[in-house]
């Protein structure tokens, strides 16, 4: 058997409901989808030239189907969120 490589498909995606576009898939084979999933940020940073208002990377094992993602579906950087409230435990009163 062998073992499934991953690939990284890098989207062209719009503000609306318009589906992503695939532009490329980027040469490198992963092992895991964690590591696909590490070399992200710096395949982004290779393709920021590209004329979508969102650039995508996404992670899929070889020869998957392509599954269809719209502008509206992609996360977006944003400030990060707040820290969960700490609360004390009250425990047992006799």
């Amino acid at each position: 058997m062998e073992p499934i490589l991953f690939v990284m498909a890098i989207l062209g995606c719009g503000e609306s409901d318009a589906p992503c576009r695939e532009v490329r898939i980027d040469q490198a084979r992963y092992r895991s989808e964690a590591s696909c999933m590490a070399a992200t940020e710096a395949a982004l940073m290779r393709n920021d030239h590209l004329s979508f208002p969102s650039v995508v990377a996404h992670c899929r094992p070889a020869g998957a189907r392509v599954q269809p993602l719209r502008g509206s579906e992609v996360l977006r950087p944003g400030p990060a969120p707040a820290r969960a409230p700490r609360y004390a435990s009250a425990g047992s009163f006799r």
